[in-house]
């Protein structure tokens, strides 16, 4: 049996991991959940918090006293709780999936370095859909990339911390490497004003923040005459949830690196 800890238990990506480990044919349950020491969920039943059966573990704020119960971690929390999570779980050889976005170089370098010592599976969106999309991506650049002008448009709920999403940056990655260019010298984010004729050498990005919008995100070809739009929109956390749980799965006995979610899915 594989036991998984879940950060941030009491938050909306939280409670569906919950459900998703629950619903999952692996042999897995949650044996931690974790909330802010305030939280008015603390102590709280996990089950019940994430509205299924009671599943008799109540939400904790100590971490590191729960190391000797769960096997993998889940995280999709915030960038500085996550690295902290990941040092515990280096101390205690503990396998981690991370669904957090928004990090910095240097804080990316950091989970790489700390991914030498346990097993780790970051990826920027856990969905199978968004993975897929991701390899049509790369297809696409390579065949009419260099005739078309690139656009990215995502759209996230008004709660969304960073901008552009994780995904949207990691498909101008994608597409980016497909044409042998380099994104931080031709990401453009936003536009105003004057801004004069667009270059066709690089890759735009729009973000938009509204409502409960749980993740869209659509890549745009656009060339004379025709047009190409790759499209993957998210109705419910559960998709991502279902991929974390997926991932926390298969790392379970790899060995110490950093994985990515092709390696879950593809490999």
């Amino acid at each position: 049996m594989i036991n998984v800890a879940i950060a941030g238990a009491a938050g909306r990506m939280g409670r569906t991991l919950i459900e998703a480990v629950s619903l999952s044919e692996a042999p897995m349950q949650v044996s931690v959940g974790t909330v802010l020491e305030e939280d008015p969920a603390l102590g709280q039943d996990l089950g019940l918090l994430a509205g299924i059966a009671a599943i008799g573990v109540g939400a904790v704020a100590d971490l590191e006293a729960q190391a000797s119960r769960f096997d993998v971690l889940i995280d999709f929390t915030s960038c500085a709780s996550t690295l902290a999570h990941l040092e515990l779980c280096r101390r205690h050889g503990k396998a981690m999936v991370i669904g957090t976005t928004g990090f910095s170089e240097e804080e990316k370098q950091r989970i790489r370095e700390l991914a030498q010592f346990v097993p780790v599976v970051f990826a920027p969106n856990m969905s199978v859909g968004v993975n897929l999309c991701l390899k049509l991506l790369d297809m696409a650049a390579r065949v009419i990339g260099d005739e078309m002008d690139i656009e990215i448009v995502e759209a996230h709920h008004r709660f969304k911390k960073d901008a552009p999403s994780g995904t949207a940056l990691r498909m101008g990655e994608v597409i980016a490497d497909a044409l042998g260019r380099d994104l931080k010298e031709v990401a453009v984010y936003g536009r105003e004003g004057i801004t004069g004729e667009r270059d066709g050498k690089t890759i735009g990005f729009a973000t938009i923040r509204a409502g409960d919008i749980v993740g869209d995100h659509t890549v745009i070809f656009a060339g004379p005459g025709e047009r190409v739009e790759i499209t993957h929109k998210a109705s419910s956390r559960m998709t991502f949830a279902k991929g974390a749980v997926r991932a926390a799965a298969w790392l379970h006995g790899k060995p110490a690196g950093l994985y990515s979610i092709d390696d879950v899915l593809f490999a």
